[in-house]
């Protein structure tokens, strides 16, 4: 089982030039077996994107399954959360972009309940989820 990150589905979504890139590595991951998204996912896209039972249609239609978080990778995500923002306090770092929880869950239910994550985000999902395999769309 394979997860889908926020990003990959906007360009799936969105008019992006990702798309194409997106549409293939989906295709090649569903040969291996089941993509999924959880709610985090799900959440941002409608957040997004609106139309919140087409969305879910649609993501349907796609073939994507969902896939729930477990109370494990919710700690999981607390932990890599606090680990960040103790990161860039120790380095004096001010937060000008910062990370919050829902990337943290993201990468949590894809290190513990998946076998991957496909994303665009590939430096952040690989510091802090050691052991992920992370997957990039490409052209």
């Amino acid at each position: 089982m394979i997860a889908v990150d926020t990003s990959v589905l906007v360009d799936l979504l969105g008019e992006s030039l990702h798309a194409e890139a997106a549409t293939n590595c989906l295709r090649t991951a569903m040969l291996q077996g089941p993509v999924v998204v959880c709610e985090v996912v799900l959440s941002e896209v409608v957040a997004g994107f609106g139309r919140s039972a087409q969305l879910v249609e649609t993501i349907d239609e796609m073939g994507l399954s969902f896939s729930a978080l477990e109370s494990r990778s919710a700690v999981r995500a607390g932990e890599m959360q606090r680990r960040y923002n103790e990161r860039a306090k120790a380095a004096g770092k001010r937060l000008t972009s910062p990370r919050t929880v829902p990337d943290f869950l993201i990468g949590a239910h894809a290190l513990l309940q998946c076998q991957g994550l496909i994303t665009r985000d590939a430096g952040f999902y690989r510091d802090y989820f050691k052991g992920l395999k992370v997957i990039v769309p490409s052209a």
